[in-house]
């Protein structure tokens, strides 16, 4: 079971980093899908994840534009 925790996690992570949008908004949802997916999976506090991967990829994307094609 753990292992297949840590593969979902890993799984969610890249397909949310590889998945930046084109816009603020775009990248605020896929941060945020990206966030609460790990935290049902994981049995965390998906509203706290959402918000905090919804501000992760925005400032990743941000401040990396380059990074997110």
């Amino acid at each position: 079971m753990q292992f297949f925790k840590i593969t979902a996690i890993t799984c969610i992570a890249f397909g949310g980093l590889a998945a930046c949008g084109d816009t603020a908004l775009e990248q605020g949802v896929l941060g945020a899908g990206a966030g609460a997916g790990a935290a049902i999976v994981t049995g965390g506090n998906a509203k706290t994840a959402a918000v905090i991967g919804a501000g992760a990829n925005v400032l990743y994307c941000q401040t990396y534009p380059e990074k997110c094609n």
